[in-house]
This record gives C-alpha cells, structure tokens and sequence, in this order.
C-alpha cells in the first residue's frame, strides 16, 4: 500500500507540472559514459518497451527505431546535458554606446517535458540592456536551444535562460518570456490542444514597471516579413 501512495504522489508532481530545482538534475557520474556506451544502452531499453508493447520489431519499418530512438536521445533531443555542447557566447565591447534594450524575440524553443517525455513547442523573446558588453545575436538562439534540449519544465528553462546571460554579459538587466504548448497537456491527460503556458523572468532593470511593459510592448510588434 505505501508503494501505491509513493507512485499516485510521483504521478500528481509530474500531472501537476511541479520542478524540483533551478538546476537539471543530474547525477554525479553523468558523464562516466561516452556517447557511444549510453546509444547502446538506450538502444537496448527502447528495444524492451517496444517488444513489451508487443510490437514486431523484425519488421522492416521497426527494426532500425530502437538505435534511431537512442541516437536522438544522445545526439538530438537531449544534447542540452552534455557541458561540451555548452555555446561558447563571445562577448564584444559596446563600442557604438547603444544604451536602449536589445530584443531578440521569437526565438525557437523546442524542448522535451521531464515528467512524460513529451514537447514542449514554442517561442522564447529575450532582452538585455547592456553594461558595456553585448553577445552575438545568433548566441542568444543558441544559449535557449542549449538549455531546451533537455528534459525541462518551462519555468526552470526561464530562469535558466537568463541566468546565462546575466553571467555572460556581466549585467542583471535580462528578461526572458516564453509561450509554449505543451504535449503533455495538448495530446494526453486533459487534452486541450488550445493551451499554452507563459513564463517570465525578470532580472535588474525589468523589474521596474516601466521598463519591463516597454520589453512586453516590444513582443507585441508585428515583425513578420
């Protein structure tokens, strides 16, 4: 009976969309395989469920999913876990003094929800107000598909987000919203296919009323070309 309890209290955090940490949590020996070792692993576990499931996997549309599945996972998917695949965000001087915020918006977000291993799909709009310091543009893409491609809840993706770029540009002065749908909730459970989920973090000046509606004013901008 109190295995039953334990598995209805692990099955509502993850129906109730509960994180646990600001950090992925990851285990001390992450890393004490190759990528190679964990693809053959995984490959053999995804080979379990589909045959658990009863399905013929010496048929030719089946045969090669269990090494597809487990490339993706390693390579694709879940490259966010892996620190070498981290964005190396080269930072430049503000020569030319640009004081007003920087909106980079409708950003790509492709990630994968921790609790069913279902997408996450949407968009993420960052700024930043610099201190002297500004990033690439294309780094700040990349600093939000590093972190997405990972198991994730979107609040903790938020945080994470702009985290990065408070350390990289030196600056608290980083906000990051971003609208999501989640499969999770879209193809199971409640299945409402219209939904999506908001998150926002606010770091610096946009905390500041004003300063945080002008940085929502800008996402609102009809910029398509």
């Amino acid at each position: 009976m109190k295995i039953n309890n334990n598995l209805d209290e692990f099955d509502a955090l993850g129906n109730d969309h509960i994180g646990t940490s600001q950090d992925t949590p990851m285990r001390n020996d992450a890393f004490k395989l190759s990528k190679e070792e964990k693809i053959d692993i995984i490959k053999d576990d995804v080979r379990h469920i589909m045959e658990t499931l009863g399905l013929d996997l010496s048929d030719d549309s089946l045969s090669g999913t269990p090494l597809r599945v487990a490339k993706m996972f390693v390579k694709e998917l879940f490259g966010g876990l892996d620190p070498e695949k981290k964005p190396n965000a080269s930072t430049f001087q503000n020569k030319y003094k640009y004081g007003e915020m920087l909106v980079e918006k409708n950003v790509t977000v492709y990630s994968t929800c921790e609790h069913h291993l279902l997408p996450i799909v949407g968009k993420a709009h960052i700024a930043y107000i610099s201190n002297g310091t500004v990033v690439g543009l294309s780094k700040m893409n990349r600093i939000v598909d590093y972190f997405a491609k990972r198991p994730q809840v979107q609040e903790r993706l938020t945080i994470q987000i702009v985290r990065e770029l408070q350390k990289v540009l030196e600056t608290k002065d980083v906000a990051c919203v971003i609208d999501a749908k989640h499969l999770c909730v879209n193809s199971r459970g409640i299945r409402d296919v219209e939904s999506s989920t908001v998150t926002s973090e606010f770091g610096g000046r946009f905390k500041d009323k004003a300063t945080r509606q002008e940085f929502l004013d800008y996402i609102k901008l009809d910029t398509k070309f």
